[in-house]
């Protein structure tokens, strides 16, 4: 059985705001995003969509990123989505 890679990604939310998050299937966790039932921040903020992705992590690589991304400051995050789109 083939092992599931991690990816990282950020939304940005109804609200402007950006959230940060790690999954193996990205598409699955953004419906639950999206139906309300993946975090408590993103409820009152839907929709949400995916504004970067980075893929193909190891689990401990992806935790790394992500504490990494959410130490970052608004205009950080924005010029990473930007470089990276």
């Amino acid at each position: 059985m083939k092992k599931k890679c991690w990816v990282i990604y950020i939304l940005r939310c109804s609200d402007n705001s950006l959230y940060t998050g790690i999954s193996k299937d990205i598409s699955k966790r953004l419906l639950a995003h999206n139906s309300g039932k993946a975090s408590r921040y993103t409820r009152c903020r839907r929709p949400v969509h995916i504004v970067y992705i980075q893929q193909n992590m190891s689990h401990s690589a992806a935790l790394k990123r992500e504490y990494q991304i959410k130490a970052m400051n608004k205009k950080q995050k924005e010029n990473l989505i930007i470089k990276n789109s």
